[in-house]
């Protein structure tokens, strides 16, 4: 008594003094009086009445709650245990109740506790539970020694099994929630906590005794000790991981969650009370999964779970520990136990084989909280907890700031993450992994980010409500961009930058391009920071036979986005921020961005200024992108837009990808619609222009560029592919690839820039008709060309014009498809005359040599005057009459070696020999030449010279021309000397006459 300083101030005699010792039996050190106060104990305990003040503090309830007859000598209705176990429902309603019916005194409710305090060691002292749980404690408790709470713990930790009596299970839960109200209920916590209470301050006087006793209020304070790396006893951490289970496993035990969630509960989550279902049902509805929820009911779950904060041991969610048992022991093993990184696990393995569906659900339910608040994930706030302070304003875990809430915080660390050196304070490098991790975890559901969810609820019910498979409502917000709601736009908007960066966050993405990220893009996906070269490895290798369906899919999703903001794009936002800003200042879309920055590039270039307006960096990028986007026409939206009816009529079956569309369009050029034939024209001219931007022949081109053109500038890249076209190890596909541009440059003298710049000066002096017809987007059909031919076999043209187009000549005059107005013209007398030449597989001028030989039976004027044409060409040079250049090859080696060839030259020469008898022609050299003499005699007969320039320049360029020249000399000197010798013929004048 001398040493319990509490006890000796006692009064003697009125039953204080041994209420005191009771109270303070655990410090009593004498055997003989602690054997007695034990013994005491047990008698006070087995009759409220006996209890010191109990009785005079809650006369008043007990009869207002009508617990039992308290005048001495009558019998009671209830035993005396039973008594004081109806006041303790009595007080767990009132918690649970907005407006109590009947509220029980502050003096009897502090009686209540301080008597489920003081029999919290040994159960045998609550009479209620002892009587209701006896033969539960047999069946499951039956080796637990009693003292220290031993059997309570026990019984607590069976209150769910099938074979608890209703009875227990009911005392049991009552005083779980008196340990909620005041945790010294439970002897084991308030022991092993005793210590690290006062050490932290948790229990500091001048707090109301209401809140510093609540079980909430103790875990949340020594939890943010622990997550501030305090060092907590382990048999305190202990006891706090046991009680955080329990509130999980029982939402009863949380007043609030009652107060709030009672509707919800009674409407969705009526028969799950055990094991933590009530809950997981609760958050399954705040998911929106099942309909509504208030957001009382919202706030007081998001507070159990910081209260339990299960994010930092999975075990504590039992709901989730049983469901994820398999998926742990599978794709988690090699993580230990209760570690908080197996969470992050678990979500790593969302959506894959290994996640099975009920934990798939039970994880999403429990992530949508811990993503709510950025505290809950215990990994991240340690390793973010300085920066969130430093740069984000943050308090300590269990306060919270009406400028930065808990969900904001990780908003701010996120925009800090990808902040690059010039642009000021960044993140610790473990903490932008940890925010890297996160944002990788929630791009697996739209619901994991709180504020895409909160800002486009009703857009995504607009447009997004049939997408409903994983990661398709981002996908679908992101395509729906433009029709968005301002705020959930700039969400979206700046979640998709994010994603630019770093497209490893988008990890369904990921997942899918796995195979090939690990075979073609290994070494950039094992970069610290990605910098927007994942997805520019990805873009280029998206058309590899290692490329499954649903990475090329998601990669091109993410191009087809790109084009709705430059900023999507952030290797060219880094690259050309400053450019676009200056040069193009108010353009948002990145195709016209493109094409503003690639416009002043090439003027700069045209007018050779001195200094490119757009950066070096830039132009870089620039052609980087420029280059993307002609793998497919979604990614050039006009031409798509004007294109979208002739694609759905003509190349509906044809894929999109390998720029496959485009060319399906180009090939039916002339069906298409007007303003898509525009186009298309518009787009081969740039193509011809820069043949890097052609995507098919680039790609069918590939190696045999490699091959012949290593060296070669951008721009000459066609012309050095036409020179090397008939070279013996020219792969098939790829000259089959030539000649089809060869035939789209032969239509348009425009499509040709070789042929344009040698011919500037010739085409508006011989053409100009031709030209004044012209429209700016429509072909000419190869007329400006023909035209240019006719001047080629006259000899008017300039030098580099005359060379540009004789080699246009010697490749048509071997493939016959070179030439626009002769296809145009002669397609019948081609399809009834030369229908087997036509047909070769490969085409050596046997079209035109049938045209030729078959002049007699053409019909059409048209063709007729075409195939006359080709005549009157091969007169000119006989490279360009590969059908006699061939036969007569030998007899140029031998008789006309040293004539250059041009301008008639060679032919002439070969006239000679021909009528020469001293020299022997080979026999088909001869043939030919025969031939041509006939068909050039008819040609003249059939098209005369039109005027006497055009009969000068048939003379000019006749095989016989020294002769005819002769003939017409002598007749004028026979003229001259006849008037020399007679003299005037004409009477002579007088000059009388003349004056007169």
């Amino acid at each position: 008594i001398n040493t319990i300083k509490e006890c000796a101030d006692e009064p003697v005699g009125k039953g204080f003094l041994v209420s005191c010792l009771v109270d303070h039996r655990g410090n009593i050190t004498e055997y003989q009086c602690h054997q007695y106060i034990t013994k005491m104990t047990a008698i006070i305990f087995s009759d409220y009445r006996l209890i010191c003040g109990f009785m005079d503090d809650c006369k008043a309830d007990i009869n207002l709650l009508k617990c039992g007859s308290i005048r001495p000598g009558e019998k009671d209705a209830h035993s005396q245990g039973e008594v004081v176990a109806c006041l303790e429902k009595g007080l767990v309603k009132e918690a649970e109740e907005t407006d109590p019916r009947i509220q029980v005194s502050d003096q009897c409710k502090k009686a209540i506790l301080r008597v489920a305090e003081l029999s919290s060691d040994d159960f045998h002292l609550d009479r209620h539970l002892y009587f209701a749980c006896r033969d539960d404690r047999e069946r499951f408790c039956e080796n637990t020694q009693a003292g220290e709470g031993r059997v309570y713990k026990c019984l607590f930790n069976h209150k769910f099994e099938e074979s608890m009596s209703e009875k227990c299970r009911d005392a049991l839960t009552t005083r779980q929630k008196l340990i909620a109200q005041d945790y010294k209920v439970s002897y084991s916590l308030a022991k092993s906590c005793k210590s690290d209470l006062k050490k932290y301050r948790c229990n500091v006087e001048n707090l109301p005794r209401s809140r510093e006793a609540r079980l909430s209020y103790l875990l949340m304070c020594l939890e943010s000790a622990v997550h501030r790396g305090r060092q907590v006893s382990s048999e305190c951490q202990g006891e706090m991981l046991d009680y955080r289970r329990m509130l999980m496993e029982d939402f009863s035990l949380s007043p609030e969650i009652i107060l709030s969630c009672r509707g919800e509960i009674e409407h969705h989550c009526s028969g799950l009370h055990r094991k933590g279902r009530t809950l997981h049902c609760l958050m399954k509805v705040v998911r929106g999964e099942k309909g509504n929820v208030g957001l009382n009911c919202q706030q007081a779950l998001q507070t159990l779970i910081q209260e339990t904060d299960p994010g930092a041991d999975y075990r504590i969610d039992r709901a989730l520990n049983e469901a994820c048992e398999s998926v742990i022991q599978t794709a988690c093993k090699h993580i230990r136990s209760g570690d908080p990184m197996i969470l992050s696990c678990l979500m790593e393995h969302l959506y894959t084989e290994k996640m099975v569906e009920d934990c798939e659900h039970r994880l999403l339910e429990l992530q949508y909280f811990i993503s709510r608040d950025w505290k809950l994930d215990t990994v991240l706030y340690r390793k973010c907890q300085g920066d969130a302070s430093r740069l984000c304003h943050t308090h300590g875990w269990n306060e919270t700031s009406e400028l930065m809430p808990p969900g904001a915080v990780f908003s701010c660390l996120y925009r800090h993450a990808y902040r690059t050196e010039e642009q000021g304070r960044r993140l610790s490098r473990e903490c932008r992994a940890e925010v890297q991790r996160i944002l990788h975890q929630r791009a697996m559901d739209v619901k994991l980010d709180p504020a895409l969810q909160d800002k486009c609820m009703i857009d995504l019910g607009k447009w997004c409500s049939e997408k409903t498979e994983t990661g398709q409502e981002l996908e679908c917000l992101q395509d729906h961009l433009d029709d968005l709601v301002s705020d959930c736009r700039d969400i979206v908007g700046n979640l998709t930058e994010l994603e630019s960066e770093d497209i490893q966050i988008e990890a369904l993405l990921m997942r899918a391009c796995e195979p090939i990220i690990q075979t073609f893009c290994h070494e950039v996906a094992d970069n610290q920071i990605d910098s927007g070269d994942l997805m520019e490895c990805l873009i280029q290798n998206k058309h590899q036979k290692e490329m499954n369906e649903k990475c090329a899919i998601g990669v091109t999703h993410f191009q087809l986005v790109q084009m709705k903001d430059f900023r999507f794009s952030y290797k060219f936002k880094m690259a050309c921020k400053e450019d676009v800003l200056k040069l193009c200042p108010n353009i948002k879309k990145k195709v016209d961005v493109v094409i503003c920055l690639s416009t002043t590039v090439r003027n700069d270039t045209l007018q050779d200024a001195k200094e490119h307006r757009v950066s070096l960096k830039c132009r870089k990028q620039l052609r980087v992108e420029e280059l993307e986007m002609t793998e497919d026409i979604r990614l050039e939206p006009e031409l798509y837009e004007a294109c979208k009816s002739d694609i759905k009529n003509y190349c509906q079956n044809v894929p999109y990808g390998n720029a496959q569309i485009i060319e399906c369009l180009k090939e039916i050029k002339k069906q298409l619609s007007t303003r898509c034939h525009q186009k298309v024209f518009k787009l081969q001219e740039t193509e011809m222009m820069d043949p890097e931007l052609d995507y098919t022949l680039m790609r069918v081109c590939k190696q045999m560029i490699k091959r012949f053109c290593p060296e070669a500038d951008s721009k000459n890249m066609l012309q050095c592919l036409k020179q090397n076209k008939n070279s013996e190890v020219m792969d098939p596909k790829c000259k089959q690839m030539i000649t089809k541009r060869q035939i789209t440059q032969n239509t348009d003298y425009r499509l040709n820039p070789v042929l344009r710049k040698a011919c500037k000066a010739d085409i508006p002096k011989f053409c100009q008709n031709i030209l004044n017809r012209a429209k700016d987007d429509t072909e000419l059909e190869g007329q400006v060309i023909s035209c240019l031919k006719l001047k080629y076999a006259d000899q008017r043209l300039s030098p580099d014009c005359e060379d540009q187009i004789r080699v246009i000549i010697q490749e048509s005059a071997l493939d016959y498809r070179l030439d626009p107005q002769l296809q145009m013209h002669c397609s019948e007398e081609i399809s009834s005359l030369c229908a087997e030449e036509a047909a070769a597989q490969e085409q050596t001028g046997q079209v035109e040599e049938c045209l030729k030989v078959n002049l007699l039976k053409i019909k059409t004027e048209m063709c007729k005057k075409e195939v006359l044409n080709m005549l009157k060409e091969s007169k000119a040079d006989i490279f360009v009459d590969p059908v006699l250049h061939t036969a007569c090859a030998l007899d140029i080696k031998h008789h006309c070696a040293a004539i250059p060839p041009g301008r008639g030259r060679q032919m002439s020469c070969l006239m000679e020999a021909l009528e020469d008898k001293r020299v022997r022609l080979q026999p088909e050299c001869k043939k030919r030449l025969n031939d041509r003499i006939e068909m050039w005699s008819y040609a003249a007969k059939v098209a005369p010279a039109e005027g006497f320039s055009d009969l000068a320049m048939q003379v000019m360029t006749s095989p016989s021309k020294n002769y005819i020249l002769s003939v017409i000399t002598v007749g004028i000197c026979v003229l001259f000397l006849i008037g020399l010798m007679c003299g005037r013929i004409t009477k002579r004048v007088t000059r009388e006459l003349k004056d007169r």
